[in-house]
C-alpha cells in the first residue's frame, strides 16, 4: 500500500512533468499484456515521450495543480496510462494509432495538445496532423517561394536589358 507521503511525491512529480509537457494523452491499457506494454513504452521512449501508469485519483490531483491542462474527470476511470511528450505533441498519436490498429489496444481516452482537448474518438484526426517540423518546413517553403519568384523576375529583367544592349551594340557595329 502506498503511503500518503509517497502519493504526495508522485503527485508533485507528475505535476512537474505535466507543466513541461506539450502533449498529454490518457489511454486505457486494459487487457494489454506485459510484452505489449513494454513494446509500446519503448516505441514512445524512442520519440522522447514517456508512458506512466498512475492511479486516476493521483492524475486528477496533479491535473488540478496545472493551469491550462484540464481533462474531464469522467474520463479518468478504469485503467489509465499517461503519455507525456515534450517536443512534438502529435508524435505519440501516431504510435497509439499504430498499436491500436494492430491489436485494438491501447484505447485513447483523451488527448491534450498545446491546450486543446481531443476526445478518444479523434485519434485518426490527431494522428493525421502534420508534425511541427513538417508545418514549419511548409511555412518556410511558402515564405521563400515569393522571394525566389522576385529574384527570378529581377534576373530576367537584367538578362533582357543585357540582351537589348548587346543587340544595340551589334546594330551600331553593322552601321
Amino acid at each position: 500500500m502506498t503511503t500518503i507521503k509517497k502519493k504526495k511525491e508522485i503527485v508533485e512529480d507528475l505535476t512537474g512533468r505535466l507543466e513541461k509537457a506539450s502533449g498529454v494523452y490518457i489511454v486505457d491499457f486494459a487487457t494489454m499484456d506485459v510484452a505489449q506494454v513494454n513494446k509500446f513504452r519503448s516505441e514512445l521512449k524512442a520519440t522522447q515521450s514517456e508512458y506512466i501508469v498512475v492511479k486516476n485519483t493521483l492524475i486528477r490531483k496533479a491535473l488540478d495543480q496545472v493551469d491550462g491542462k484540464e481533462i474531464p474527470k469522467e474520463l479518468l476511470k478504469g485503467q489509465s496510462g499517461v503519455i507525456l511528450t515534450y517536443e512534438d505533441p502529435t508524435v505519440p498519436s501516431k504510435i497509439i494509432k499504430k498499436a491500436f490498429d494492430k491489436t485494438q489496444k491501447p484505447k485513447l481516452k483523451a488527448a491534450l495538445l498545446d491546450g486543446q482537448l481531443f476526445d478518444g474518438t479523434q485519434l485518426k484526426q490527431i494522428a493525421a496532423l502534420p508534425s511541427k517540423e513538417d508545418m514549419i518546413a511548409s511555412i518556410m517553403g511558402s515564405l521563400s517561394a515569393p522571394a525566389s519568384g522576385i529574384a527570378g523576375s529581377l534576373g530576367a529583367v537584367i538578362r533582357d536589358i543585357a540582351s537589348i544592349i548587346e543587340e544595340a551594340a551589334k546594330k551600331r557595329e553593322a552601321a
